[in-house]
């Protein structure tokens, strides 16, 4: 592409509109090229079309995602709906669970679990863009996606983490199954879709040139939506098309200075609106509930790859601790959280608060085997008015009622986010809030 009579401001424009657009397709393509495409790579499930179950709560040795969730042991799966669509089958439920299943963009197409389609047993139909075919007798709900490619991370609650507990979650999760629409109603097969060439997922993709060399690839299962037809448009003119052929060695190196700037400038945007989010609320959901607010998309997906919405989990944090140092830092200071009695989360299912250690977003080695603390832990002591105090700091308190509240924190940065899985309406109206997160002195 040459640069000559080329607009490099709007190429520019274009460019970072189309990194804060495109930017949560990489972060799932990334996991999902790990689990569904690569079969050498540990965190493989098996390819598409597969449940992979995980019964034991989260580990730090658990990287698929950033800020994993160690309350609800996972269930991945990755569907490719080209040929056909696919029918998920779930059993009686007795406990809290979601099947949340995600388009390309991270975009929600909608709900199984106990708070959207409840307890009891079902199959459900989930059909890709362009599917007109008749809904079979047997089927209590159908999903529709609007792009070709779609996963799951799947959640069930875990009672506890005896032996036994993790037992009965298994049984549950392995009742969890998906079989494509022929096999589901004994009709023949269509002819299996043909095989993408994927590309090697590379790190350096996420934010160089090569970004728009994946996107370019990820839209050619992405069908234009009427409200993303002016980006795409715009997009195809620099070269992205989803036709996959995107090559920067073919630009002028003027066009490639502009995108280049572009792409910086979508990031810094992002970057700054990150800085400034402290909850959930419009981050997560269904394209209903998100519209066309990328950068919202794009804060989610940094944050909380996978994150919930707000009516099913809601999401806060601290990103200062009360004396205003950002991040909080484990290793000059102690913290504490302090619920009143009347302050302790609403929620519907259950809540708890895990810490992660910055910048990865990843829970933290310690020798309690302690990763978060909310209302199913054992052994918490509670204050003499019914409130309850959290202990956040490097090291084991000494005072033993403060060590059996401890939340062991990392040598360094973290944060914690707190979940409060099916909230009251006081936390969905701001009503409730989280208490401060209180910064002992400087240790020096």
């Amino acid at each position: 592409m040459s640069g000559a009579g080329q607009d490099l401001d709007a190429v520019r424009r274009t460019a970072a509109q189309g990194w804060v657009y495109g930017h949560p397709l990489l972060e799932n393509y990334r996991t999902m090229y790990a689990q569904a495409v690569d079969a050498a790579d540990p965190r493989y499930v098996g390819g598409f079309g597969r449940f992979r179950h995980y019964p034991q709560p989260s580990r730090p040795q658990n990287t698929d995602i950033v800020t994993p969730n160690n309350d609800t042991p996972y269930s991945w799966c990755w569907l490719d709906l080209r040929a056909e669509p696919w029918v998920v089958s779930v059993p009686a439920v007795d406990r809290y669970y979601v099947l949340p299943f995600h388009d390309l963009d991270t975009t929600y197409v909608g709900y199984i679990g106990a708070r959207s389609t409840g307890q009891q047993p079902g199959h459900y139909l989930i059909a890709g863009p362009g599917w007109d075919g008749e809904v079979p007798a047997g089927i209590d709900g159908v999903l529709r996606a609007d792009t070709q490619l779609l996963g799951c991370l799947g959640r069930t609650y875990l009672a506890g983490l005896s032996e036994k507990d993790v037992t009965e979650l298994k049984a549950i999760q392995d009742q969890y199954r998906l079989h494509p629409l022929s096999a589901f109603t004994g009709a023949t097969a269509p002819p299996p879709a043909p095989v993408p060439a994927w590309p090697r997922w590379r790190e350096e993709d996420s934010d160089g040139i090569g970004f728009l060399a994946v996107l370019d690839f990820l839209l050619g299962f992405f069908p234009v939506l009427p409200s993303q037809q002016d980006l795409r448009e715009r997009l195809a003119a620099l070269g992205v098309d989803g036709t996959g052929t995107f090559d920067p060695a073919a630009l002028d190196s003027q066009v490639r200075a502009a995108i280049e700037e572009g792409l910086a400038q979508g990031r810094a945007q992002v970057e700054d609106a990150k800085a400034h989010a402290e909850g959930s609320t419009g981050l997560f959901g269904t394209r209903d509930q998100l519209g066309d607010n990328y950068v919202a998309r794009c804060v989610g997906a940094d944050k909380g790859l996978y994150g919930l919405p707000e009516e099913e989990a809601w999401y806060g944090g601290w990103i200062a601790d009360s004396a205003g140092h950002r991040p909080p830092n484990a290793a000059t200071r102690d913290y504490t959280v302090h619920y009143r009695p009347d302050q302790l989360p609403k929620a519907r299912f259950f809540w708890s608060a895990t810490l992660y250690r910055l910048p990865e977003r990843l829970l933290v080695d310690n020798p309690i085997d302690r990763y978060s603390i909310g209302d199913r832990t054992p052994g918490l002591v509670y204050d003499p008015d019914g409130g309850l105090t959290l202990h956040i700091q490097r090291d084991r308190p000494a005072d033993p009622d403060q060590a059996a509240n401890w939340l062991p924190a990392p040598d360094g940065p973290f944060t914690v986010i707190t979940r409060v899985y099916g909230p009251d309406p006081a936390v969905l109206d701001g009503s409730w809030h989280l208490p401060d997160l209180t910064a002992g002195p400087d240790r020096g």
